[in-house]
């Protein structure tokens, strides 16, 4: 049989964080989504050099910070220009969980204009996460017509 190009699960964007304590953000990953644990490889200096992580069906990678490669945490860079957002069966269980593990609550659980009630988390290390669970299937129309009305409720 040949070897597949691209191997079954890790179909898609793989988002691969630097982790300024990755084991703890592989205990609290765990804790606060649920995460399952696929693989752990330790480097001779106690880092964690690679692992990753399975969140629902989204596949995650995340090492220690190796500032050495440019490879370096939220927290050493202050802050992050990305997320990770991910569709989940109950945002308010997530948040609620999510919380009660650590995660600093950025956006509480709120009912968006485009359909979907989402919220957004940030990991102690710094990472941003936008979850979601998606409410109501809108056309593209239902959507400008709603957001125009909240702008114009806002005053913008």
């Amino acid at each position: 049989m040949a070897v597949r190009p691209i191997p079954q699960g890790y179909e898609g964007a793989i988002p691969y964080l630097s982790c300024r304590n990755a084991a703890a953000a592989l205990d609290f990953y765990r804790s606060a989504f649920g995460a399952t644990e696929h693989m752990r490889m330790m480097q001779p200096d106690g880092r964690v050099g690679h692992a990753e992580i399975q969140i629902g069906s989204a596949r995650i990678m995340l090492a220690d910070e190796f500032p050495e490669m440019g490879f370096q945490s939220p927290i050493a860079l202050g802050g992050t220009p990305a997320g990770i957002h991910l569709y989940v069966e109950d945002v308010d269980a997530v948040v609620a969980r999510a919380k009660a593990a650590g995660a600093k609550v950025v956006r509480e659980p709120a009912d968006q204009f485009y359909g979907d009630r989402s919220a957004t988390l940030e990991y102690p290390s710094g990472h941003r996460w936008f979850f979601a669970t998606h409410k109501e299937d809108l056309t593209p129309d239902e959507i400008d017509r709603r957001r125009a009305a909240m702008e114009q409720t806002e005053g913008r």
